[in-house]
């Protein structure tokens, strides 16, 4: 039944309006009659029991009235949601800004505490070497490479030093290329010069090269050689001697050939080890490697084993001064270089002096000695700008052959540069003579220990000489390289290791040749002529010498080096010239003065006075032109030198 104040019409629209409402919209509670899963709750919570007519009054509809108002609410409720949903993206974004603003904070605290900390480890480091810089400076008061003083000392503190000990073995070797260090001088020591040479074993050498990197940092470039024998500064001259030229000395007893040479910078000790110690000026020939080897030349020739060959010694002393030979045991006379029809060089005029004994031997080293050329460089006041050449001859007496010849030799200085580039020719051709002559005697000693290969003897007037000792199997070779320790002399030091590194580095064999198309050192081999002297001219042999160098010797130093050695022919024709025109001179005025005697005659033959005298001024007329034409050329050739020493460059002026 309806209830009151309600009509049966009024009842039916709103049942229609019930039914035709969507049923998705709220549901029906005949449509939940299925009970709802148990949930387990805890006796400790109280469960309120809902009616069922409140239930129902829930899911009832709202009336017509309100369903405009549901509307506005649920548009004020879907704003709300979206305020809600951007304030809490405001929010969220608030949060991380905050976080990434701490983070941001974190870092730079960290690189604040970073850098602080650094700073205090470079102000700890830079203490510390303050430190350490003020005790070197103590070790070495005023000394201003204390430095490099301190990195070598520091490089040498790492090394187990094992030096020759005058109980090693001796080795034989065909070449034997050794390196000797000096001690340092008093000049040196007065300059707090660093000694940058290091002998770590008996066969290396370690040049602790000073250099500055471009920000100035000082660092040293530790350069390693290696020979035969290493001499540091503590060893003798009977040690040196004992490892270099003592084994050679039987080579000669045996028909073969010795040489031994001193090389090195001028004032590295080469004189000093050959000739013996100086006493201030004075040298005591007695302690060096001539007078050793005299010694046991005459050890051994007086043995039971070679006394039966009748061997007689001999000795001479000479020097090669800008390309000239000259016999220093007869007051300097210049001598001429020539081959024989055997092609067997030969120094014509030299003094062979027969020695019996020792002290004959001691007479003949002080006397040359004495005669010796000397000059001045830069480098030392006192220094031999020549090579001598002193030669011990074993002659057999029955045949009159040489049987052995050992030459020991004292080279000239291989300092380059400033000498070589002077403005003073003498000076200049000294200088290219010098460094000519070096490198032949590098070619040849290397051509011993490659068989067949080209011998360049002819380049220089030293190897020239010194032929028989580059030739056979039983010629034998020393090279004392001598090095001064000093960081001044540092770059020549490394030069001359270089140098006596390339002479040994092809000793046994040479890697770069296969054998072939080297030719034996015969006249055959070679493009010669002979000068109106009767000297031997080998263009080729130069020409070789620059090929085996091409890295050491530029064209225009070629050049040079062909210049001078064409001047000092012409010289040589010129000077022969003029004497001869003298001499003949002589006999001249002798005939001059015969035909006028005849004219004091009262029937004097007129027409063989005139005809004598025209003959004898045709002849010495001839004899004028001949020497004009000769001077000519000489003044020519001096042009010639003087415009190539203009030209070149100061790196192009040595090798």
């Amino acid at each position: 039944m309806p209830g009151p104040g309600h009509s049966s019409r009024g009842n039916r629209s709103y049942r229609s309006r019930i039914q035709s409402r969507p049923t998705n919209i709220v549901p029906s509670l005949n449509n939940h009659v299925e009970a709802a899963p148990t949930v387990p709750v805890t006796p400790s919570t109280p469960v309120a029991t809902v009616p069922a007519s409140r239930m129902t009054q829930a899911f009832m509809p709202p009336p017509a009235s309100s369903a405009k108002t549901h509307e506005v609410n649920a548009q004020q409720t879907f704003v709300m949601n979206n305020t809600q949903q951007q304030q809490g993206i405001v929010a969220s974004e608030t949060t991380c800004a905050a976080q990434n603003n701490k983070s941001r904070r974190s870092n730079v605290v960290k690189e604040v505490e970073k850098l602080k900390k650094n700073r205090e480890e470079r102000r700890q480091r830079q203490a510390e070497l303050k430190e350490e810089k003020e005790a070197l400076m103590n070790l070495d008061p005023g000394n201003p490479n204390w430095e490099f003083l301190a990195m070598i000392r520091d490089y040498q503190s790492n090394i187990d030093f094992r030096p020759l000990n005058d109980t090693d073995l001796v080795e034989d070797h065909q070449i034997t290329v050794c390196v000797r260090k000096r001690p340092l001088n008093k000049k040196e020591l007065n300059r707090k010069e660093v000694d940058v040479i290091s002998v770590p074993s008996k066969d290396q050498i370690v040049v602790h090269e000073p250099k500055n990197k471009v920000d100035l940092t000082k660092y040293l470039d530790n350069q390693h050689f290696r020979f035969d024998y290493a001499f540091n500064e503590q060893c003798t001259n009977e040690i040196v001697y004992k490892y270099s030229a003592k084994p050679l000395v039987q080579t000669i007893f045996e028909g073969g050939m010795a040489t031994c040479f001193a090389y090195g910078q001028t004032g590295s000790g080469k004189t000093h080890t050959m000739g013996g110690d100086f006493h201030g000026k004075t040298q005591d020939c007695k302690t060096g490697i001539y007078a050793m080897a005299a010694k046991d030349v005459f050890k051994l020739l007086r043995s039971a084993k070679y006394k039966s060959l009748n061997l007689v010694c001999s000795a001479s002393f000479f020097e090669i001064y800008s390309g000239k030979v000259f016999d220093l045991l007869a007051d300097k006379a210049k001598l001429r270089v020539l081959e024989d029809g055997k092609q067997q060089v030969q120094v014509v005029g030299l003094t062979e002096t027969i020695v019996e004994n020792v002290e004959d031997v001691f007479r003949i080293i002080q006397q040359g000695n004495t005669a010796r050329t000397s000059g001045q460089t830069s480098a030392n006041s006192n220094s031999s700008r020549s090579h001598a050449v002193f030669q011990i001859i074993l002659h057999n007496a029955v045949a009159n052959k040489v049987h052995g010849k050992f030459s020991l030799i004292d080279l000239a200085g291989n300092e380059r540069g400033a000498d070589t580039q002077s403005s003073n020719r003498q000076t200049r051709m000294e200088g290219a003579e010098i460094n000519k002559s070096l490198l032949a005697l590098k070619e040849c000693i290397r051509a011993l220990g490659r068989k067949g290969s080209h011998l360049p003897f002819r380049a220089s007037k030293l190897t020239q000489v010194l032929r028989d000792s580059f030739i056979g199997d039983k010629s034998k070779t020393c090279m004392i390289a001598m090095i001064s320790p000093g960081m001044s002399s540092c770059e020549h030091s490394l030069n001359t290791l270089r140098y006596a590194d390339r002479v040994k580095e092809l000793a046994a064999s040479d890697p770069t040749s296969d054998g072939k198309g080297q030719s034996s050192p015969t006249t055959n081999s070679h493009s010669l002529h002979r000068n109106q002297n009767g000297n031997v001219v080998d263009d080729s042999d130069l020409a070789a010498l620059r090929s085996l160098n091409e890295k050491e010797i530029s064209a225009e130093l070629y050049t040079f080096h062909e210049a001078v050695s064409q001047l000092q022919e012409i010289e040589d024709e010129v000077l022969d010239t003029h004497k001869a025109f003298i001499d003949l001179q002589l006999s001249w005025v002798q005939r001059s003065t015969e035909i006028l005697k005849r004219t004091k005659e009262v029937d004097f033959d007129q027409d063989a006075y005139s005809k004598d005298l025209k003959d004898l001024i045709l002849e010495m007329s001839d004899m004028s032109t001949k020497l004009g034409l000769k001077l000519d050329s000489y003044r020519e050739q001096l042009i010639a030198e003087e415009a190539l020493s203009r030209m070149m460059k100061p790196s192009q002026k040595y090798n």
